[in-house]
């Protein structure tokens, strides 16, 4: 192998482990902890049949996260972002009071 060849196949695969590494890191994002403030603000919850009825009347177990108009993942997604929240994904099942019907 030619040496310029050799170090375009260098830069190549050093760029590939670049992409692996952050589609990995991507994968494994932080998840929205219930404690969390804004989480806390919002009324969120992993499971939307644990939010608070006396505190959120409107709510239903019909309104998941899965189906909020904010969601950023698909409908079978388990996680997936979710701009209230920056980088941390929610819970497919969860809900929090700014649910919007997705359209």
């Amino acid at each position: 192998m030619s040496q310029t060849n050799r170090r375009v196949f260098l830069m190549q695969v050093t760029a590939c482990g670049s992409l692996l590494a952050a589609g990995a890191a991507q994968a494994q994002a932080a998840r929205v902890d219930e404690k969390d403030p804004q989480a806390v603000a919002l009324g969120y919850v992993h499971d939307t049949t644990k939010a608070d009825k006396k505190k959120f009347p409107k709510h239903t177990n019909a309104q998941l996260c899965t189906n909020c108009a904010l969601y950023q993942g698909k409908a079978t997604d388990a996680w997936a972002g979710c701009p209230l929240f920056g980088t941390k994904q929610v819970a497919g099942p969860g809900w929090c009071s700014a649910w919007a019907k997705k359209g």
